[in-house]
């Protein structure tokens, strides 16, 4: 039996996927859905690039990110006389403004699971599931930021569902079994909490289709909620010298928005993914990047006109919990008087206080045979005392007015009971 290689990419955006309809002019699953794909002539990496600027017209270095390649595998065609064997990948886009070639008439941006509704080629959601979201990537991502996962995980969530409602093949029995692990698997995370909270409390009863459906919306709405706090929070630091540190999608998203004068950051260790969104931001703006030592000293030298981060969680009496390092430099910035500004959805508003720090391997620090106790945490507790505003997509907040927000949440955690 003939067998090929071809390459299958699931572009992403706002949760939705990329799906072209075939021509009449390709050679073989005329009029079925697909998704980015083309015959592996070589290395697969570099041939679904090639396939990505051809069918889509889209940059896969500027306009896209890889996220995940999937597992390899086969899939056997009677008719054709042909085994596939597949390659999937899954990448991220900034935008949706393609443009199709011959191969495709039609494209949609759809929700994954119309995969499972639609004529197809052949196991297009086996290709999915091999890179799709899943319990254990959101448990073990230490690369994104808390909202980022959220919507990750209400990926999993609608996505189960979707499986559960159709009766097709899943590890779980009910979509609460879903929410229960996600939750289980970022115990401290509050977005994650109450985001799958919002899915599971509506209504009476948990129906999958019900769930899948509310995903989807609770998706949307998550994506509307981190966007509105990014721009309220771009509108504050216009033309502001601006002092930040860690990689927070808010921050990254007001600073687009907002369009600093300056801006300086800490390499923002463990991780040092300060470093990386210094080199990305420097492009268009005066960056200036300093140590995690000297950063609550440098902020106040450098007269930075805000100090401004994003938040993992929000406790009600207005503490917060954000990447380490974020304490100190508060705390610097209020001695000298530079308003301390946390950009955040309120979904990371939390009723519960449970603290956990998220220790990071002792090795990182110290790998030696000394009798040495390591401390690596990768988040700290900042007090309200040096924070001045909470920037949401409501509006700004004083720590003081917290305390009503969180009771919003506590009210959609019934459906565990």
């Amino acid at each position: 039996m003939d067998q090929r290689s071809v390459v299958t990419g699931f572009l992403r955006n706002d949760g939705d996927v990329l799906l072209l309809q075939r021509s009449e002019d390709v050679g073989s699953y005329r009029g079925k859905w697909a998704a980015v794909s083309g015959y592996a002539e070589g290395d697969p990496d570099s041939q679904i690039e090639r396939e990505i600027r051809e069918e889509t017209g889209l940059d896969p270095e500027s306009d896209c990110q890889l996220l995940t390649a999937g597992d390899p595998f086969e899939v056997v065609d009677e008719d054709l006389g042909r085994t596939w064997r597949i390659h999937p990948y899954l990448f991220d886009c900034t935008h949706r403004a393609v443009q199709t070639d011959w191969e495709s008439t039609e494209f949609e941006w759809v929700s994954p699971t119309k995969i499972l509704d639609r004529e197809t080629v052949p196991d297009l959601w086996r290709s999915y599931d091999r890179v799709r979201p899943t319990v254990v990537t959101v448990a073990s991502d230490s690369t994104h930021g808390s909202a980022y996962i959220s919507l990750r995980a209400l990926e999993v969530l609608r996505d189960e569902a979707a499986l559960l409602a159709r009766g097709r093949e899943s590890e779980y029995d009910s979509v609460e079994a879903v929410g229960s692990e996600l939750l289980a698997a970022r115990p401290a995370m509050t977005v994650v909490r109450n985001r799958v909270n919002r899915v599971l409390s509506k209504g009476s009863t948990v129906e999958p289709a019900e769930v899948e459906s509310n995903a989807r919306d609770a998706i949307k709405s998550a994506i509307e909620a981190d966007r509105g706090a990014a721009t309220t929070l771009g509108a504050a630091i216009t033309d502001k010298r601006v002092a930040t540190l860690s990689r927070s999608g808010t921050v990254l998203a007001a600073i687009d928005e907002g369009e600093p004068g300056a801006v300086l950051l800490a390499e923002s260790r463990p991780g040092s993914e300060g470093t990386e969104v210094a080199e990305q931001l420097s492009s268009e703006l005066d960056v200036t990047l300093t140590s995690d030592a000297a950063f609550p000293h440098t902020l106040v030298e450098w007269e930075a006109d805000c100090f401004v981060v994003g938040a993992d969680t929000v406790f009600s009496d207005g503490c917060l919990i954000n990447k380490v390092g974020t304490r100190p430099g508060a705390l610097s910035a209020t001695d000298a008087d530079v308003p301390v500004l946390v950009g955040t959805a309120t979904d990371k508003i939390s009723h519960e206080r449970t603290i956990d720090l998220e220790e990071r391997a002792a090795s990182e620090l110290y790998d030696g045979t000394a009798p040495i106790t390591v401390e690596n945490p990768t988040f700290d507790l900042t007090p309200p005392s040096a924070i001045d505003q909470f920037v949401t997509e409501r509006g700004s907040f004083d720590p003081g007015e917290i305390e009503s927000l969180a009771a919003e949440h506590e009210q959609r955690a019934g459906w565990q009971e």
